[in-house]
């Protein structure tokens, strides 16, 4: 059976994205909360910086769309590949 790409990209890439913000906005609510993650997710990518408040949030919940939709479209892609040889 054949994976949707489309549809895998877009739930990763939304799970991911929120994952990211709730964790950031729990940070600013909770100054000490996910500082690990958070750290980790800036490192990933550039111009996401936590401490910068909501706005940087967003930024990070962009990111991770992108690059959520991005990891999700290969997994679906490299199913399907796998998929067919078999």
């Amino acid at each position: 059976m054949k994976m949707n790409i489309k549809a895998l990209a877009i739930a990763i890439g939304v799970v991911w994205s929120a994952c990211v913000l709730l964790v950031g906005v729990a940070h600013l609510v909770w100054p000490g909360y996910g500082v690990a993650f958070l750290d980790l997710v800036a490192s990933i990518y550039p111009g996401f910086h936590p401490a910068n408040g909501f706005v940087a949030m967003i930024v990070g919940a962009l990111y991770a769309l992108i690059d959520g939709a991005i990891g999700g479209a290969v997994i679906a892609w490299l199913y399907n590949a796998t998929v067919r040889a078999t």
